[in-house]
């Protein structure tokens, strides 16, 4: 298998004469704790202790409690946003009746999902929003094991294929034809690709419709719409709810059972995830996203994903690592924003090659947050170096196959600052995450001042209050027990009344 070149080590050194990575053998538990403070990193000299703490810091700042009301103001909106993609859904058909969503927790710009970032714009927490969501929204839904697929890869780099509607029924090729390019074989025959540009097109100008709709009838307690913009393939809406502002990132993709052929020999090899999950959890699906490759064809190409395997994979990420990446992913984003070349979804694959590289009982250790972030930018750093970052899915696909070479090295000497100097980087996002929880803060106390409805203040949900108060108490204790998880979505259009999600394996 391909995997990136083991990382330089961290570098840490004792000032007790000691092993880097490893306490002394034969230490007890406090001269453990001793041999951990005295511990240095050898690139930047800063003690390990004050890295860990600084991580630490982040993590406070970064995952935030919800009370009661924000719970349900969450609640509130992804309600508003599947009543609105049932009214799409009821415009023309197209979409699936009963449809499977998912819901994952941050945005499309925090490398929730691979798609190019050049086209998305900038938004920023505490600014523009509180909270993040993407949600993948199936137009077609292909679970039918019996229902022939043609995903023709002759065109596309590695990590991408055209998608032929020719083996459909006439039913599916009629509703998708105005979101087809057509291709006449010499044998008279026509073959329908289906195109994520015409989709993505499509998809918005139903959204669009449907909002307007529901403007000219506005009612008490529904969610403000704040914004709606449209970047290349992607819709981003942020929603207004009480005092709380929730962006979502709404892509429009193809949704399969089952695992493709060309990530079937991944699946041999050893994974850390073995014995922890079974093979049937990570590989009970796929997606095609509407991004294409630098070489590829816009209005053909679909970038294959795998974010159902990635919400079951996190369950299996040590807390520390967990802390590390999210770290080590605001500072990327902070630090390579613009231009933004650099996707922080590298990172996550970079994190999971990691996971399968190491011992679980190194990365299991509470401490080592601090080795785990240094680790990370070393990695990040090769693969600018060499440019090369395998998929984690795909190993055969390089993910930085596109960068120039002047890129990847302006991108790798930004890094090299953050290595020499990992403290004072970690200070900047911890200030950043406090500024924009500030901001939230100050964003609540203007709503509640104004009296921006609530849902929790809306006298024409009066009859259905004590239903609700439970239902965010639940949601309350979802998002605490289960910090940094997906959620996968479940909703008939015609049946909005009930919770449809799950998180993990757990259905609400």
């Amino acid at each position: 298998m391909a995997v990136p070149a083991p990382s330089s080590r961290t570098g840490s050194v004792s000032s007790l004469g000691n092993s880097p990575t490893a306490a002394p053998g034969g230490l007890n538990n406090n001269n453990h704790k001793l041999w951990c403070c005295h511990e240095l990193d050898f690139r930047s000299g800063v003690k390990i202790e004050e890295l860990n703490r600084l991580i630490h810091e982040f993590s406070k700042q970064d995952q935030r409690e919800y009370d009661d009301q924000r719970a349900l103001e969450i609640h509130t909106a992804k309600d508003f946003i599947f009543s609105m993609l049932g009214m799409v859904q009821k415009l023309d058909q197209k979409l699936p009746v009963a449809n499977e969503y998912l819901l994952l927790s941050g945005g499309v710009r925090e490398g929730v999902v691979d798609m190019d970032l050049d086209e998305l714009g900038i938004y920023n927490r505490g600014s523009d929003y509180d909270m993040a969501f993407t949600l993948l929204v199936p137009a077609l839904k292909l679970h039918d094991r019996n229902q022939p697929v043609t995903l023709d890869m002759r065109h596309s780099a590695l990590g991408h294929s055209w998608l032929s509607l020719r083996l459909f029924d006439e039913g599916t090729i009629n509703r998708w034809r105005d979101c087809c390019t057509l291709t006449d074989h010499l044998n008279g025959t026509t073959n329908y690709f289906f195109s994520p540009t015409l989709v993505a097109d499509w998809f918005q100008e139903a959204v669009g419709l449907v909002l307007t709709e529901l403007q000219r009838k506005p009612q008490r307690g529904t969610p403000r719409v704040e914004r709606v913009e449209r970047h290349g393939t992607l819709l981003s809406m942020v929603l207004g709810v009480g005092s709380s502002r929730m962006l979502y990132d709404i892509v429009p993709v193809v949704s399969f059972k089952g695992w493709p052929a060309v990530a079937q020999s991944w699946l041999m090899e050893n994974h850390f995830w073995d014995g922890k999950i079974t093979e049937e959890e990570v590989i009970s699906g796929f997606y095609l996203l509407p991004a294409c490759s630098a070489s590829g064809c816009q209005e053909n190409e679909w970038r294959l994903s795998f974010a159902r395997s990635e919400v079951q994979l996190k369950k299996c990420i040590s807390p520390g690592l967990m802390q590390a990446y999210q770290a080590c992913k605001a500072i990327v984003v902070k630090l390579l924003a613009q231009p933004t070349a650099i996707s922080p979804y590298y990172l996550r694959s970079i994190m999971l090659w990691a996971c399968d590289r190491l011992p679980a009982s190194y990365l299991s250790q509470e401490d080592y947050a601090a080795h785990f972030l240094l680790g990370l930018i070393d990695d990040l750093q090769h693969c600018l170096v060499n440019k090369t970052c395998p998929n984690y899915f795909i190993p055969q696909c390089n993910m930085l196959e596109h960068l120039c070479d002047e890129t990847a090295i302006f991108h790798a000497r930004k890094l090299a600052l953050v290595r020499s100097d990992p403290g004072e980087h970690l200070r900047s996002v911890i200030e950043q995450a406090k500024a924009a929880n500030r901001l939230t803060l100050e964003m609540q106390r203007r709503g509640s001042s104004s009296g921006l409805p609530s849902p929790l203040a809306d006298p024409s949900s009066a009859d259905h209050q004590q239903p609700d108060d439970r239902l965010a108490k639940k949601l309350q204790q979802l998002v605490t027990e289960n910090p940094g998880k997906s959620i996968s979505v479940f909703i008939n259009p015609d049946d909005v009344t009930r919770p449809h999600f799950r998180i993990d394996d757990k259905f609400f």
